[in-house]
């Protein structure tokens, strides 16, 4: 992986995929925690999302992956309220597998490109402000 300086925290870079230059993001830097370690488990996730010029691919550093399930529509709940304070938009559902819930990320809306740069310029205008 190679890193691109002035990136979000939550952006570790760039990797090539066949030929093709994809950027990679770390979801726990995406939700305010320290980023992820590398580990020997440690993968990237390829992903497509709706961009300004339409689909663009994106590669998700995860912990591990487990397995790759196909979840029926059926067996998918809407998100719950969790009240006001937190957010849920990130959330496309729960699914339902082998009895437990698992949170369906909506990867549209976690990888969104304007929402990241927003979130760097306001923290850029913060960090002047201190």
């Amino acid at each position: 992986m190679t890193e691109v300086p002035l990136m979000p925290a939550c952006v570790r870079g760039v990797i090539n995929l066949r030929g093709a230059v994809v950027p990679v993001m770390d979801l726990q830097a995406r939700f305010g925690q320290t980023p992820s370690p590398v580990t020997k488990r440690t993968c990237i996730v390829i992903v497509e999302v709706l961009g300004p010029e339409g689909q663009q691919v994106m590669g998700v550093v995860v912990d591990a992956v487990n397995e790759v399930l196909d979840i029926d529509a059926s067996d998918i709940e809407p998100p719950p309220a969790f009240g006001t304070r937190i957010r849920t938009d990130f959330i496309s559902g729960m699914g339902k597998v082998r009895g437990k819930f698992v949170i369906l990320l909506n990867v549209n809306r976690v990888l969104d490109l304007d929402d990241l740069q927003a979130m760097s310029e306001a923290l850029s205008v913060a960090s002047d402000m201190a």
